[in-house]
């Protein structure tokens, strides 16, 4: 298989390491030679920095890892020539182009991973689970805290100028952190609301926003809120479930998972994660983007996931601007193939 990576910031550059630890040897880069970080490790593989040059090489897969609004440059061609895409997420910074990408994968006829990693966290998958066993009853709120200084988020680099910082490239805490807005669909089912508050507060001089507070209603009635931003120390990443008969805490930086179920009145862990390494979940979710392009199994973060995180964060977005409740609504988008 050749794959190509679009990309080579800190997780264009994971992908590549991850896929040569894996035993791929057949790697193109396509480069605009952005990247703040030293090309030392990237010596030895094939560059191009013209994309259609690249495509002429005809990879079986491209790992799309530049900066959200530059995402779909590359998605929508790679699709339409019959690539297998690894889309990082959010997916774009606006709904403009999203339609022109779903025609073009139904076109091309390859599959398209988003990379939501969290869905490969072990922790996560057993709270699956445990809700699929009604281990905490049936759900009825949840709260999630997803906050990380952007100063230390990339050190090696200026924060200032990283995508994550800069408007014109898809930044702002909602895009940049919008992991949550993927797993509690996952988890706990469809979005069909919210409502948003920013705040701009200015301690780093940004154009972009950099604390939100999300409420969001399911459609099964279930309620709950997402806190995003990029002024906490130290780094917090945390969901909380409440059900008719318990209560389910996940923590990232720990790797584990608490329930806590009222018939026993007792905490139990699931499981006892001390040596979870961050690394893992990638490594894991390009192993499955492996088995996908090899026809060996369907996306567990499809395209359609993609699109729909990115409409909840572009409603919390449009709400926090308005003041009003946004209602979702999915059904004019064109998905022939789900």
């Amino acid at each position: 298989m050749k794959f190509l990576i679009a990309g080579l910031g800190s997780i264009g550059r994971r992908h590549l390491r991850n896929l040569v630890a894996l035993g791929e040897k057949d790697i193109l880069l396509y480069r605009t030679h952005q990247s703040s970080l030293p090309d030392d490790e990237l010596a030895g593989f094939s560059v191009e920095t013209d994309l259609g040059t690249a495509l002429a090489q005809r990879p079986d897969a491209v790992i799309i890892s530049n900066p959200t609004a530059l995402h779909l440059k590359v998605a929508v061609p790679s699709a339409r020539q019959g690539c297998h895409l690894l889309l990082e997420k959010p997916i774009a910074e606006s709904m403009e182009s999203v339609n022109d990408l779903i025609e073009a994968v139904e076109e091309g006829g390859g599959e398209v991973l988003v990379g939501y990693q969290f869905r490969f966290h072990p922790g996560l998958i057993q709270a699956k689970r445990l809700l699929a066993e009604n281990a905490i009853g049936r759900p009825i709120s949840f709260r999630a805290v997803y906050a990380e200084y952007l100063p230390g988020m990339h050190p090696w680099e200026d924060y200032r100028k990283s995508y994550s910082a800069r408007r014109e490239l898809g930044g702002g805490v909602i895009l940049t952190l919008c992991h949550p807005l993927d797993y509690v669909r996952w988890l706990l089912g469809e979005i069909e609301g919210v409502w948003a508050f920013i705040g701009e507060f200015n301690q780093f001089a940004l154009p972009v926003e950099d604390a939100a507070e999300i409420g969001i209603r399911l459609a099964n009635g279930v309620v709950g809120s997402v806190h995003l931003d990029f002024n906490r120390r130290p780094f917090f990443h945390q969901l909380e479930i409440i059900g008719t008969e318990g209560t389910l805490i996940w923590d990232a930086p720990q790797g584990d998972l608490q329930v806590y179920r009222a018939e026993a009145a007792a905490w139990e862990s699931f499981p006892d994660r001390n040596d979870f390494e961050r690394n893992e979940m990638f490594l894991t979710e390009m192993r499955h983007f492996i088995d996908v392009v090899q026809r060996k199994a369907t996306p567990v973060c499809s395209l359609v996931d993609g699109v729909r995180a990115l409409q909840v964060a572009l409603a919390a977005k449009s709400s926090a601007l308005d003041g009003k409740f946004h209602s979702l609504s999915y059904d004019h988008l064109p998905f022939p193939y789900v």
